[in-house]
């Protein structure tokens, strides 16, 4: 990562997780439930925003959703990592602190 990068956010990593959404007619995918790694279930209350977001140091594109997760507003990130097909091939992760 860009050491420039690296200093604005020096202690954030992605940690990918499974999620389950809903996509409606027009393609907007809404998250319903994130599942960490250990298999924890959290349900997505409510989606406050949602916009496009390149990844922080990497050529990816994607998206970022505001949610808000047992009361707390927080990010969840849709990572396209392959854009030869179109969205459809991604991960999900979110942000955490840690060293």
């Amino acid at each position: 990562m860009d050491p420039k990068i690296r200093a604005l956010h020096p202690h954030k990593k992605k940690v990918y997780v499974k999620v389950t959404s809903d996509t409606d007619a027009t393609g907007y995918t809404e998250p319903k439930v994130i599942i960490w790694p250990d298999g924890r279930k959290y349900r997505v209350e409510d989606v406050k925003d949602f916009c496009p977001a390149g990844t922080v140091g990497r050529p990816y594109s994607g998206d970022c959703y505001t949610v808000v997760v047992r009361g707390q507003r927080r990010h969840l990130f849709y990572e396209q990592v392959d854009e030869r097909f179109c969205g459809r091939h991604g991960r999900w992760f979110v942000e955490v602190t840690g060293r």
